[in-house]
């Protein structure tokens, strides 16, 4: 068993003030990316750690043995750009959905970002985070 405990846990922190208390700009997207992730996970909206807005839980357990909790998936509006966390961008079945996502760029396992809702083709959005529900539900139940 890993003796690192994951700082990234829910809070009580209020969704609501902390996307007021955030950067302006992205204000009206935040609340209807939480529109768009509610609807998707059946989940309400949680804090996770001071940054990210999380929907739904999972436990995971990897080989090395190091295990946690974590949101099935979430969003943080950061000053350069949002966040997006879904399932491993690298899976073959998101792949052809990250080239007609639009403007984003993708990092470490499946952290995606991008400046504006605009920028994004909404169908092949809600088509990722349904995926990406359907993959954490499959992998870890």
């Amino acid at each position: 068993m890993s003796k690192t405990e994951n700082k990234t846990k829910p809070t009580q922190i209020s969704v609501e003030e902390f996307i007021r208390n955030s950067d302006p700009k992205k204000v009206e997207d935040s609340f209807k990316l939480i529109q768009i992730m509610e609807k998707l996970s059946g989940e309400k909206a949680t804090m996770w750690g001071p940054s990210i807005i999380g929907f739904g839980t999972y436990h995971y357990q990897y080989e090395s043995g190091h295990q946690g909790d974590m949101c099935r998936i979430g969003f943080s509006p950061r000053k350069t750009a949002f966040s997006l966390y879904v399932m491993d961008c690298g899976d073959e079945k998101v792949q052809p959905l990250l080239n007609d996502l639009g403007k984003i760029k993708t990092g470490n396992g499946g952290c995606i970002y991008f400046k504006k809702l605009a920028d994004l083709n909404l169908e092949i959005l809600e088509k990722l985070i349904t995926e990406s529900l359907k993959s954490t539900k499959n992998r870890w139940g």
